[in-house]
Order: structure tokens, then sequence, then C-alpha cells
């Protein structure tokens, strides 16, 4: 009796059904993956324990799908769709914070000027940990961001955490229209202009020309420092603008893919914004994406020396592809190379002078100071910085 009752028990947790399938008849072909997603889909629907929403169920199913192909391809709701299309674009609807996202964490680099944000206090490194009393996920930080955006006029709390504070720090914000600024710019004496890119957007190529042109009339130039550091990248026509911005001629960026749209070649232009002048490159291990199009396309070109620390490595694009249902799929469509025939996905631009990193100058108004950046300063020395 104790053998047939462990026999039981053994067994208890499923039982197999002799049926037919209920998908199309295969009459002996092999049955193809459509069907066989379309069959599973029905036995869970008609099926399993507990009702299952079926939109839900395919949203899912597409997000798994997806998500097995690379990190950087992904399912885009409407939402998130719509934050993508923000984040291309020149302005927006928010409290004004350009964040970075490390570690699960969303860290502030920097509340934009006249902003919300800017406003109320948030200063660089404050850590975003949560939005509306709903905490930060670590493996859902864009959640966060999203909900910090919305309608002008309308209410939005945050709570961050600040380096020294024990407790968190709350911040009742109302959202207003946002002009995102991707230059900020500086002069740093002895002839040397300073221009940082907080992100690479269809305005940025315009921005650098007018940030460039105002820093040539105001100061007498002989060297620009371009600083490309936690600078996550964005659209490649941006990068392909920045880059084209400083050289006469050469290879930018070339890709490959599998259609024709992913497959390009993308040369410079005559015309050098800043006329030949010394040219510096900042980056680090947060400069992906078009930040590296940019360093490796001014350094393979001998058109700029690059300092501080190697890059990201991620050397794919992603074509945002819209959705019949409102949303869109964010999906790698190609691989990118350097003018030199090099994939930098997974190893980075090297620099030609390596300086670890330390606090970061973001430009007029940082509150850290130039001199306490020791890229900066070895950067500026190297190309015979020697202020009075």
């Amino acid at each position: 009796m104790l053998g047939s009752v462990l026999g039981l028990a053994a067994f208890v947790g499923f039982y197999v059904v002799d049926t037919d399938p209920v998908g199309p008849e295969s009459g002996g072909r092999p049955v193809e993956p459509v069907e066989l997603f379309a069959e599973v889909m029905e036995r869970i629907r008609e099926e399993y324990v507990d009702s299952v929403d079926e939109a839900d169920l395919v949203e899912d199913a597409i997000r798994s799908i997806i998500a097995d192909l690379d990190e950087h391809s992904r399912f885009l709701d409407e939402d998130a769709y719509a934050d993508i299309l923000i984040s291309a674009a020149s302005h927006y609807s928010g409290v004004g914070l350009d964040v970075s996202v490390d570690d699960g964490k969303v860290t502030v680099v920097a509340p934009l000027e006249g902003t919300p944000a800017e406003r109320a206090g948030i200063l660089p490194n404050d850590v975003v940990v949560s939005v509306d009393d709903v905490p930060v996920d670590p493996d859902n930080t864009q959640e966060a961001i999203s909900r910090m955006r919305g309608e002008p006029g309308t209410s939005v709390t945050l709570d961050v955490m600040r380096s020294g504070v024990e407790d968190p720090l709350r911040f009742a914000l109302t959202r207003a229209e946002v002009r995102l600024t991707t230059v900020h710019t500086d002069y740093l004496g002895d002839g040397f202009g300073y221009i940082r890119l907080s992100s690479f957007t269809d305005g940025t190529g315009d921005e650098l020309h007018e940030a460039a042109e105002e820093l040539l009339s105001e100061h007498d130039l002989r060297a620009m420092v371009l600083d490309v550091r936690d600078n996550p990248g964005g659209t490649l026509g941006a990068a392909v603008d920045v880059a084209d911005a400083f050289l006469d001629e050469g290879l930018i960026v070339r890709g490959n893919g599998r259609i024709d749209e992913a497959r390009f070649e993308e040369n410079a232009t005559p015309g050098d914004v800043i006329d030949g002048r010394t040219l510096i490159v900042l980056v680090d291990d947060r400069s992906a994406s078009a930040s590296e199009i940019v360093a490796a396309a001014l350094q393979e070109n001998d058109r700029a020396r690059v300092v501080g620390e190697r890059t990201f490595g991620k050397g794919s694009v992603q074509t945002v592809i819209p959705l019949a249902d409102g949303g869109a799929l964010k999906l790698t469509t190609s691989e990118y190379f350097t003018p030199s025939g090099r994939s930098i996905d997974g190893t980075g631009v090297e620099p030609d002078l390596v300086v670890q990193g330390g606090p970061r100058y973001r430009g007029s108004g940082s509150r850290v100071p130039p001199g306490d950046d020791i890229q900066l300063i070895q950067a500026l020395h190297a190309a015979g910085y020697n202020p009075q």
C-alpha cells in the first residue's frame, strides 16, 4: 500500500493528455514554427488553470523572443516608443534631468538649466530612488525615467539619495516644457575651448556648430576639447553630423547588415568648424554607441587625440520599427565598423592617452571645477595648455 501511495505521489503533479494537436494538420510534414506557436497559445487560452489575458500573453511572448536576440533589441509598448521619440528629439515635457543609468541606478548627471529640477535644488550625482513613491526597479530603470515625464503643469515627486546625507531627500516638482540642450560650452583660458555633449539628438549637430562659432567669435582659440564622457549615445545621424563637423574628408563609419538599409557608408564633407585647430576628445567607460563612432572617426582620421578610459564597446545599430498596435520594435539591424574596418563591439575605443577617472567637470556652472578633473587636466597639458 505504501508503495502504491508513493508511486501516486510521484506522478500527482501532472498527467498526459491523449488527444490530437489543436493546430493545423501537418500531414506528416514538419510543423512550421508559427504553427507551433499558435498551437501553444491556443492550449494556454483554452486550458490553462486561470484565465489569461491574450494581449498580455502575446506581449510577454514577444518580449521574451526579443530579449533572447541581444541586449539592445527591445519590444516597445506605446509609452516606451514615445520615450524613444523624445530621446531623439530636442524637446519634451518633464522635470529637466540629464541622467545616466549604471548598475540599475538612475544617477543625475546634471539638472538642465532653468528647469524644475534645477530650481528645486537637485544636484549632479544625486541618485533617484523613487518617482511618485514607486521605487526605481533596477531591472527596469527606463520605467522610472518615463514616469518623470508628463503633461506640463502636472506634479511629480522624486526621492533622491545624496552623498553625505543619510535619508532620502524629497522634491515635489511641476513638470514643464524642457528644451533638451545637448551641447554645453566653456572657455578654459590659454586659447582652449570646451564643448561637452550629453547625448546625441536630431538637434545636436546644429547646436554644436552654433556653440563652436560662438566660442570662436568670443575667444582667440588654438584648441578645443570635445567631452563625450558619460554620454550613452543617441541617433546615428547625430553622430555622423558631429564627426563631420571636425573633418574635411574621410570615412566616418560603415555599417553592415542583412537588408539594404542596414548597409551604409558615411563620409565627411568639406568644412571643419574649428578650421583645423587642435582637437582633444575626452572619453570614459560610459561613452557608448554614437560617442564611440565620433571618437573612433576623429582618432582614425588623425584629426583628434583621444584621452581618458577605454569606451563602453557598443558596436551595433538599432532601427526603431513602428508596429500596428502603436508600439515599436527596436531591433539590431547593423554592425558598424570604424574607418579602419574595426568593430568596437565588446572592446571599445582605446584612448591615445589613458587617464583613469575621477570627478567630472560639466562645463560652465559645474560644481566640479576644471582643476579637479584629472582627465581634463591631463588632456589639456598634453596639448600644451599653460594658463597664466
